[in-house]
């Protein structure tokens, strides 16, 4: 049994992609992360030796700190953090005991750089619709929690790039765009490689609706029509974004929780 500062990994695995997860810290050495450069969905890295100068930036929400075994580095870490005043836990058997256990790996070597603050930087076009919102909330929730979304006028994306050193996607010609028959969230899911049941699921949801083939999921239908009621109710993008990541995290939750559910209203037979 765990102690009262750690998590096992089925537990934490619950937490992940959801808009509650706490905040995860890799502190693992470059050694250990150069074997194995694949983080935990939704993780950031840190110097475990810095801590006390970083810890108080994560004091908004609780804390899951992970090193490779879960023991001396991520331990020291959650302690220093506790006295800051963050709730900081660390993962049981740490990165080794979650890839044993065979949960998902996110592969960074596609990440973009980060900005001084830590943030990647992403650009794409204004008025988003599907994809525009998929992929901000995809990119939220299991690879950069702090990821910053510029929406621009379509003719500027890639210019806005280049000035703002900030990655372009769901454009043509950029690396993050529609392939084949897939979109760009589709394109996310493999390069990141978060090829798990449930966001396969959303990810052929999406493809339907982004793409005008209704038929992949019944429920695609239902995502177009609530992301164009949302893109008529919201004049700001970044404000429709964050109602639309809400839409999301209903969506993933039906696809790994509720899918299999089903709903009536029988009416009661009067008694004989």
């Amino acid at each position: 049994m765990p102690s009262p500062t750690e998590i096992t990994v089925s537990q934490f695995s619950r937490l992940i992609g959801l808009p509650n997860a706490p905040s995860i810290i890799d502190v693992r050495t470059d050694k250990d992360f150069a074997e194995d450069p694949r983080a935990i969905p939704g993780a950031c890295r840190r110097d475990y030796r810095s801590a006390p100068q970083w810890a108080s930036d994560f004091g908004a929400r609780p804390v899951i700190v992970v090193c490779q075994g879960g023991q001396k580095l991520s331990q020291g870490t959650a302690a220093w953090m506790r006295n800051l005043d963050v709730d900081a836990q660390t993962l049981e058997g740490g990165f080794a005991a979650w890839r044993a256990a065979g949960f998902p790996l996110v592969k960074l070597d596609k990440l973009p750089a980060r900005d001084d603050a830590g943030h990647t930087v992403w650009v794409t076009r204004a008025r988003p619709k599907i994809d525009r919102i998929a992929c901000p909330w995809l990119i939220r929730r299991f690879i950069d929690p702090r990821a910053v979304f510029l929406f621009v006028a379509p003719s500027e994306v890639l210019a806005v790039a280049e000035r703002f050193n900030a990655t372009p996607f769901d454009v043509e010609g950029v690396f993050w765009s529609h392939r084949d028959e897939g979109c760009t969230f589709d394109a996310m899911i493999e390069e990141f490689d978060l090829k798990t049941g449930p966001l396969l699921r959303l990810a052929r949801i999406v493809r339907g609706a982004d793409t005008a083939r209704l038929d992949l999921e019944p429920e695609a239908a239902g995502l177009l029509a609530a992301s164009l009621g949302y893109s008529r109710m919201f004049k700001d993008d970044l404000v429709q974004l964050e109602h639309g990541m809400s839409l999301y995290d209903a969506f993933y939750r039906w696809c790994r929780d509720a899918s299999e559910e089903t709903h009536n209203w029988p009416s009661p037979k009067p008694a004989a």
